[in-house]
């Protein structure tokens, strides 16, 4: 019986995935545990320090399959250490006397990293492929509404125009800078552990580092450049990684929650027929999705702390912090996965209401377009003296809920050097986006459209 989020089977879709899940799994985490014995056996039986029978049958009885987890479990209990039943077991069912070569010269943490860390070079293909997807389906929405007109907001309040595209384009390239600290990190975070009882590969003397480059070969990992027992930067900075992700799926998903309240209207998340936005209240279509995505960027912020609090070790080796790892980076890495999976369904079924962002622009009676006036008419009179005018105008314009425009053309100082036609086109939201346009292109790798203005 589940008593967390992520496996529970009522809510684990909204907190995770069945892939990421199955990457953390128990039975996936024995397995682990025993590659690393079978191809440690099988880098000893390489250079010629235990015979390469024994490491064959290691390596034939190394399948999870083949253990009774009870007993492992029961094993745990009694010996309050999370490896030596395995290691009992696997000894066991090894025919002749290959059991007595099982984890020759390892120490538990050698293991118990090593297979977390290949735990998480499963993980990274399922990130890599998630947060290419949403870049990809983020860069046609933005593509898509490359023009469509919107007001930009500051401090919560309408600015200037924007494009859609434009705010859409900003997440894309936020995103992709993610995807490259992924991949920077990833030679780091991909480095076995094999160091013995207090790093120094005594127990296996003059073949320590031959076999340490050749188990790393068999398992497809770098080589550590020395023992990281007490060093585990390297998951911190993954952690890191994958909270700031988490943040900037958040920040998303709470833009999408606020261009959806109704007094705004200008996006919606995905909906369809049966989709229940509330229990008592029949109306409502509740941004649901995008409230998880928040939920889960909240949760994950606090395991980049925990991360960061992990590396703090004493001497050479430190189970209080270690263990901290079992716990936080898969809920980590599940949850972030989860959020990846549900910003993609929300982004690409967003629906995009250009006509009430239309609505929208016209809220400020016009004075959204306040700096474009005032640059206009400071070419004339200098830009300070400008803008005080225009500041007077559209704070007339807002406390006497009078069009922009009119207060403008009522005004002397104005009518000397902008005349109605002038001003009445200077207000046009469409003719004041920027380089809006060229930025969705720059940063989805369209084709630019060098007369946008």
């Amino acid at each position: 019986m589940a008593a967390h989020v992520i496996d529970s089977i009522f809510f684990k879709d909204l907190y995770g995935s069945p892939e990421m899940r199955a990457v953390f799994d128990d039975l996936t985490l024995l397995q682990k545990w025993l590659d690393f014995e079978a191809a440690l056996a099988r880098a000893e039986a390489f250079v010629g320090l235990i015979p390469a029978e024994a490491a064959a049958e290691i390596t034939r009885k190394a399948r999870a399959g083949l253990f009774d987890t009870d007993a492992i479990k029961r094993g745990v209990d009694k010996t309050v250490h999370p490896l030596v039943a395995l290691i009992w077991q696997l000894s066991a069912l090894c025919d002749g006397d290959a059991g007595h070569y099982v984890h020759w010269g390892a120490t538990t943490q050698d293991v118990m990293d090593t297979a977390l860390v290949l735990q998480i070079k499963d993980a990274y293909p399922l990130f890599e492929h998630a947060l290419t997807a949403l870049i990809d389906a983020a860069s046609v929405l933005a593509q898509t509404h490359r023009d469509t007109v919107m007001a930009g907001r500051t401090h919560g309040q309408q600015a200037l125009p924007i494009t859609f595209g434009f705010k859409v384009a900003v997440w894309v390239a936020e995103l992709k800078r993610h995807r490259e600290r992924l991949a920077a990190c990833k030679p780091r975070v991909l480095t076995g552990e094999f160091g013995g009882a207090v790093g120094t590969l005594a127990g296996l003397g003059e073949h320590g580092l031959a076999v340490r480059s050749r188990l790393m070969a068999e398992l497809g990992l770098n080589v550590p450049e020395i023992a990281w027992h007490t060093a585990r930067d390297n998951f911190a900075e993954l952690a890191a990684i994958l909270a700031m992700i988490g943040a900037t799926l958040g920040k998303i998903a709470h833009e999408v929650i606020d261009l959806q309240k109704l007094e705004f209207g200008e996006v919606e998340e995905p909906f369809e027929p049966g989709k229940i936005g509330s229990s008592t209240m029949p109306q409502k279509r509740n941004p649901m999705l995008a409230e998880a995505i928040l939920a889960l960027a909240r949760l994950v912020r606090t395991q980049a702390t925990t991360a960061i609090d992990a590396m703090l070790h004493e001497h050479e080796r430190d189970w209080s912090s270690f263990q901290m790892e079992w716990a936080y980076l898969p809920e980590l890495c599940v949850m972030i996965h989860g959020a990846l999976a549900l910003t993609h369904r929300v982004i690409a079924g967003l629906h995009v209401y250009p006509d009430h962002m239309a609505r929208n622009l016209d809220i400020t009676r016009g004075s959204l377009l306040a700096e474009r006036v005032m640059l206009a008419l400071g070419q004339h009179i200098g830009r300070q003296p400008a803008h005080d005018l225009i500041y007077e105008a559209a704070m007339e314009s807002f406390e006497r809920r009078e069009a922009f425009a009119d207060v403008l053309k009522r005004r002397p100082e104005v009518l000397r050097h902008l005349d109605a036609a002038a001003i009445d086109a200077l207000l046009d939201p469409a003719q004041y986006t920027g380089l809006a346009a060229s930025f969705v292109d720059q940063v989805t790798g369209a084709p630019q459209d060098t007369s946008s203005t």
